[in-house]
């Protein structure tokens, strides 16, 4: 192995896969190999992809790349604004490890940090929009709105015979087609106009834009009460930024408040990854999409923070889960609730008024020169109607001449000021409308520090308080703000302490190679709606980047749209849905999901409005392959697909595949393979392979983009070519048909960190990618043989292999000794690491995935502990340890708790704490003991704890 990007990717060194090759039984990794995948759907040849680049190489190649983007000064708005990170928070979350390979905090008590911030975040948005409940995050403004339009429908009355959801046509143009692409699947009509014009009947919801498209802010209270007056409910899309200024919509009736965050400090990055917000009334906590973070105690009665209620309902109620979202948008949640910690309540107002006094400034020089302002009331957006098309091409051409970008449309021109504009920029903008009239005009100073204001003394002047609590009070000078993030980060272990081993999630190394130039400003700062020639540069990444993910499926196309593994499911069965429809096969609703599936299949098939019929598994694990030849032929008629996962979700490569998909394409269906597992195929197998016609892909997991504490994730989709005409659209696409429309807010979604995917490949290069696999594949057998002496493996393929994870049963130590695998979980804790994941897909399991980038090192360790705590739970069922007071049941035990004074337990303090030698070295102490998570869903708290406990706590 030499000392190219691959060798610092790969955990294991040259002498160690001999030595672990030896312990498994295998000549070579070849062999390995060959033992494990199936025969018939190997490939024959090696990917056509380039050699792999080192990181100098890679990163002085990408930035001639990214001098191709034009970055000019942008007021296009529409939901995206520039802003400015605050360097303390670039610094010490975004650029940090610590913050960014965390896991989603499933396991609560080595998560305390991350929740706190979530926490903040919820609290900011409750303050702000003046509802009572919030969640940590969804994916981005339009598919919350999506989100809430669900959740309305859901929550109708029983006798309410109602499908009509109105939406303003005031509302930005990408939610309204997105909402659109919502609503066909499960027969909603959506009627768009204008809102003072609506009836109200047969109207179950409302979605309306506060400020509008156009900047406008409007008086809804009369609105509002039409719709509440016969049963309706009504959605805000809002501004976190105007809503410091404004009266927040939760005052004036809305039962939904969501938008996006992007605008505290996380820059646009040409449409994602951002943080959506969504508030509502305590009506909707049961149902709220997404998560929801809680104050509940741990097992000393102190308070300790867990995610509440439907934390993982898509595995609990399946078909039934009233959303598919199973990734947040943690990090960039974590990075705006900083920014108002940073800040304070004073400090973003100052910043929401210098934007709002600059606009009214323009406004003010604007309607000096004669242009008709169509905006009485607003916050940052002037629009001008013009009706002389030649005039707007003009100022187009003066304004892009000077690089500057405004929106346009057909009889508008708007502007949005955000809070990196000067007044210098108020004053160039004025000038290109002067000039554009051919005006000469001596254009003023514009200071944002004036008084001007259209808002503060008319009816929309927020009068509330808001961002109360300490948390929002304290940390405002840089010494403290590094100190209070650094309190927290020492909460959480991430993968700069252990291996996290989860099996499915896929917790491998993101290289920071790979995440440097998601800060470079020709990335971060592109609006995703600038014109195309200015991004030249991300239009080389993404068709490359297509191209790579094309050879690595084989399929024909890919579309970027989905920000996450759920939408790509979603994404997947729309476009199979409109190829079927395209054939004039709209009765084709049928889709077959084995039992063992990931819980957002059913889900996402759900709000496909599909009828979902469950295939059968057989003793193996395997789908059971009379079962579904026959449910198949039962539903020949109307069988839309197959969702399947490979590698199964049990960890093993099915010997059936070739023939499963067979049956599917022989009854009319297509096969949509989940592509959480690609981590076992890339270069080995595809899903072209296999006879998949349309998968999703994890880019958080197998090709190296940071979980981030519970998001961002991506999951764009490949097709084979009869699929590519019926791909999502791009939202503000216009004249395409027989697609899937629109499935999140911009055509690329999260389309900064496909950077990140971007430099995997390129610096790992044809070879690098496929060894990743193989070397996935060895780790996970490796682990397997250890483990095997100490805990049943319940999946294994037809050679005693399992792919790249493998699954322990542990239902004879439940039934022996009373041990759950929760007890198990918490245990690995005061080993210092994080726990597999827990009853996924079988109950009383745990399923663990070491990834390729692990070294045999720390397999060891982890295989150590594993066999460690086999050995404490054989002192149980031997009778040598007490059933109830033992290590397992009391575990985590943290360091208050370790130094008491009075120590009442039958085993030792060096027990508890220092299991195992090399645990004294670099001992992680969890924050709090065993969270009480029923006491957290009977007491639901998801604000910041009052003032006297956080007194109390940081005295």
């Amino acid at each position: 192995m030499s000392s190219s990007f691959a060798a610092r990717h790969l955990g294991p060194r040259d002498k160690d896969v001999k030595t672990m090759l030896q312990k498994i039984g295998a000549g070579s990794l070849d062999e390995l190999i060959s033992q494990t995948i199936p025969a018939n759907i190997r490939l024959k040849k090696p990917l056509n992809l380039p050699d792999g680049l080192s990181e100098f190489e890679y990163l002085k190649e990408l930035k001639a790349t990214a001098s191709r983007n034009k970055i000019f000064k942008t007021y296009i708005g529409q939901g995206y604004y520039n802003c400015i990170i605050p360097p303390a928070i670039q610094r010490n979350v975004l650029e940090n490890p610590g913050w960014y390979t965390a896991y989603t905090p499933y396991q609560a008590e080595i998560a305390q940090g991350r929740l706190e911030a979530l926490l903040n975040f919820q609290t900011m948005v409750i303050d702000l929009t003046g509802l009572p409940i919030a969640n940590a995050s969804l994916l981005d403004e339009a598919t919350a709105a999506g989100e809430a339009m669900l959740l309305f429908y859901n929550s109708r009355p029983k006798n309410s015979t109602a499908t009509t959801f109105f939406v303003s046509e005031k509302c930005f143009t990408q939610t309204i087609e997105v909402v659109k692409t919502r609503a066909l699947p499960l027969g909603i009509e959506v009627v768009v106009g204008g809102h003072t014009k609506i009836s109200s009947d047969n109207i179950f919801g409302a979605l309306i834009q506060y400020p509008d498209t156009n900047g406008n802010v409007s008086d809804y209270k009369e609105f509002v009460n039409k719709i509440h007056s016969t049963g309706g409910f009504v959605a805000v899309a809002s501004d976190l930024m105007a809503l410091t200024l404004l009266a927040p919509p939760g005052e004036w009736g809305a039962d939904v408040v969501l938008g996006n965050s992007q605008r505290f400090g996380v820059p646009m990055g040409y449409g994602g990854p951002h943080a959506a917000f969504f508030a509502t009334k305590e009506d909707f906590k049961r149902s709220l999409p997404g998560r929801i973070i809680g104050v509940s105690v741990d097992s000393q009665g102190n308070p300790a923070l867990r995610m509440a209620l439907q934390t993982r309902e898509q595995h609990i109620r399946r078909e039934k889960a009233t959303s598919n979202i199973c990734t947040a948008q943690a990090l960039l949640a974590i990075m705006a609730s900083m920014y108002g910690v940073y800040h304070g309540p004073a400090g973003v107002k100052a910043i929401a008024e210098k934007i709002h006094h600059l606009a009214c400034g323009i406004s003010e020089q604007l309607e000096k020169l004669g242009l008709k302002l169509e905006n009485k009331f607003f916050f940052d957006t002037v629009s001008v109607s013009i009706s002389d098309k030649v005039l707007i091409q003009k100022i187009k051409t003066i304004s892009e001449g000077k690089q500057i970008n405004f929106s346009y449309s057909e009889n508008r021109s708007s502007l949005s000021v955000d809070e990196t504009t000067t007044a210098k920029d108020a004053k160039e903008i004025v000038e290109v409308f002067a000039e554009a009239l051919g005006k000469n005009v001596a254009v003023p100073s514009l200071n944002g520090e004036t008084n001007k204001s259209v808002i503060k003394n008319s009816s929309f002047n927020r009068t509330s308080s808001y961002m109360t609590h300490p948390v929002f009070n304290s940390y405002h000078s840089e010494t403290e703000m590094m100190r209070y993030i650094k309190r927290l980060e020492n909460k959480d272990l991430s993968l700069t302490h252990s291996m996290i081993a989860l099996g499915s999630c896929t917790m491998k190394l993101n290289a920071a190679a790979e995440l440097y130039p998601i800060t470079w400003p020709e990335f971060a700062n592109m609006h995703p709606f600038a014109p195309m020639e200015q991004a030249e540069g991300y239009k080389i990444v993404i068709s490359e980047l297509e191209k790579f993910l094309c050879e690595i499926t084989g399929f024909s196309a890919v579309s970027f749209q989905p920000n996450s593994g759920a939408q790509g499911e979603y994404a997947g069965l729309l476009t199979i849905q409109a190829y079927h429809q395209s054939k004039r096969d709209n009765h084709r609703k049928v889709v077959l999901i084995p039992s063992s599936a990931h819980g957002t299949n059913p889900a996402s098939a759900a709000m496909c409005g599909m009828q979902i019929v469950i295939v059968k598994c057989d003793v193996n694990g395997n789908v059971d392959v009379n079962d579904l030849r026959a449910k198949a032929e039962q539903h020949k008629a109307n069988l839309s697909c197959l969702m399947v996962t490979y590698p199964s979700t049990h960890g093993v490569f099915e010997e059936a595949i070739t023939d499963i998909t067979k049956i599917v394409h022989d009854n009319g269906g297509q096969v949509y393979m989940d592509g959480a597992n690609m981590n076992a195929q890339v270069g080995l197998t595809s899903p072209a392979t296999i006879g998949a016609d349309v998968c999703h892909l994890n880019l958080h997991k197998t090709f190296s983009i940071p979980h981030g504490g519970g998001g961002p994730g991506m999951g764009p989709i490949g097709v084979a070519a009869h699929l590519v005409p019926h791909l999502p659209k791009s939202p503000v696409a216009k004249g395409e048909k027989n697609n899937a429309g629109s499935v999140s807010a911009s055509q690329f979604s999260s389309a900064l960190i496909l950077l990140i995917s971007y430099g995997y490949i390129k610096m790992l290069g044809k070879q690098g990618v496929t060894d990743a696999t193989r070397y996935a594949i060895l780790n996970a057998n490796y682990m397997k043989d250890i483990l095997k002496e100490h805990y049943p493996i319940l999946y294994i393929g037809k050679n005693g292999r399992v792919a790249h994870e493998m699954i322990l049963d542990c239902k004879e130590i439940k039934r022996t000794s009373g041990i759950e695998v929760g007890d198990i979980a918490k245990r690995l804790m005061d080993y210092g690491f994080h726990a597999p994941t827990v009853s996924f897909p079988v109950h009383d399991t745990l399923m663990i995935e070491p990834t390729e980038s692990e070294s045999k090192e720390e397999l060891d360790k982890f295989c150590d502990a594993m066999i460690s705590i086999r050995k404490e739970i054989e002192d149980i069922t031997n009778k040598k340890s007490d059933a109830l007071d033992n290590v397992l049941k009391n575990s985590p035990h943290t360091a208050k708790v370790l130094i008491a004074d009075e120590w009442r337990h039958s085993y030792s303090r060096e027990k508890a704490a220092y299991p195992l030698h090399w645990v004294r070295e670099s001992k992680f102490w969890p924050s709090v003991g065993r969270v009480d998570n029923a006491y957290g869903d009977r007491n639901l708290i998801c604000a910041c704890p009052p003032i006297e406990q956080y007194v109390n706590e940081n005295a």
